[in-house]
């Protein structure tokens, strides 16, 4: 861990996520003033509170301070602790909301983490739990955490606004990350993907299934999209369905697109051959903008890049999401790293949007807390 610095300094809501993530990591306090002091109902939202909370359950001595209108927030980060946890999310955001953070401090816990959360599986807002299962995880893999203890299941489903769903993951702790050097995505080999049904009628995955493969098999005949309709108390308290899809590399890079339908009672109806059509079109201007890391999990490669040993490594990535632009800044401000950006121009056989090289050299973090045995 960094010595005790000095604390961080930040206004406004956005990027809570990221700010208190880094700070956990870095071992820097950071205090988060006018959260929303404008607004008509000001400060912390509930599923910001539920995250923090989160925060809380997985690390050891942390201290956080909240005012009364909850527009402030001071928050000295403890010891990644890790363990078996339960946390029940908020069904304002979806379960991938507090996923995102979890993959980027499991590694790094004392004890390897087993959680089950418990809210909303699948919504429009966050990514999916199978499109983190699908491509986050074999990202992980790449820096050299793995191992059989290393898992994100889907125990039941949940949509909104009801939730209900279950989603159990475990990851081992690593004392060191590898350097990467991921600089050439490969052409596509094959598209995988789910289609879910709940509370309504099974019919309509394969309906869905079938509008994604009208556009899907143009391009590449090896393509499987399985059906999941699940049941009975798996299925949550609200209906809904969704398509998730992952085109996989020759060199074993993973993009992803996914949609849900709207949720019951909020907009007009979606009709699945509709849903199916748009998902295989977004997945297709995923591959435009290629890369060898997809637009969703570009901050998470450049954390573990950045936390690995004091060696360069490098990652080839579509264009930067303002999402990313904003975690690169962050990344400064807490681990004083920077990144070269080197833009390269899609020439003839990178068919597809610009792409750009980001290289940088480790801080050379390790896990203290993990003892060797």
């Amino acid at each position: 861990m960094a010595t005790q610095a000095h604390s961080l300094s930040y206004a406004g809501c956005n990027f809570l996520r990221q700010r208190l993530v880094l700070s956990t990591l870095s071992g820097r306090p950071v205090k988060i003033r006018r959260i929303r002091a404008r607004d008509d109902n000001p400060g912390l939202r509930d599923f910001e509170a539920s995250f923090i909370r989160l925060l809380d359950k997985v690390t050891n001595g942390s201290r956080i301070e909240i005012n009364q209108t909850g527009t402030t927030l001071y928050y000295q980060p403890g010891l990644l602790y890790g363990g078996s946890v339960e946390h029940d999310c908020n069904v304002l955001r979806s379960i991938g909301y507090y996923l995102e953070s979890l993959l980027c401090l499991a590694p790094f816990m004392k004890h390897p983490l087993r959680i089950v959360l418990r809210g909303v599986t699948n919504d429009q807002v966050d990514p999916s739990v199978d499109v983190l299962k699908a491509t986050a995880l074999p990202l992980l893999k790449q820096f050299g955490i793995d191992g059989e203890s290393f898992e994100l299941k889907v125990v039941r489903r949940g949509m909104p606004p009801g939730g209900g769903g279950e989603v159990f993951f475990s990851c081992p702790v690593r004392k060191v990350l590898k350097p990467i050097q991921l600089t050439d995505p490969g052409k596509i080999k094959r598209i995988r993907g789910t289609a879910y049904s709940v509370r309504v009628s099974p019919q309509m995955a394969n309906r869905i299934v079938d509008s994604a493969r009208s556009i899907l098999n143009k391009f590449i005949p090896d393509i499987y999209i399985y059906t999941d309709h699940m049941k009975g108390i798996n299925s949550g308290k609200s209906p809904g369905f969704g398509l998730s899809l992952v085109a996989e590399t020759t060199n074993g890079t993973f993009l992803s697109a996914e949609l849900a339908s709207n949720p019951q009672g909020q907009g007009a109806a979606v009709l699945p051959e509709d849903l199916g059509r748009n998902c295989a079109k977004l997945l297709l201007e995923e591959i435009y903008r290629g890369g060898c890391v997809d637009s969703t999990n570009q901050s998470l490669a450049l954390l573990l890049m950045t936390l690995g040993q004091q060696d360069v490594s490098k990652v080839l990535l579509g264009p930067l999401s303002p999402y990313t632009i904003e975690f690169l800044r962050h990344l400064k401000s807490f681990f004083q790293i920077m990144f070269k950006i080197e833009t390269k121009p899609c020439g003839e056989e990178l068919k597809g949007g610009d792409k750009v090289l980001m290289t940088c050299v480790g801080v050379g973090f390790s896990n203290l807390s993990k003892t060797l045995k």
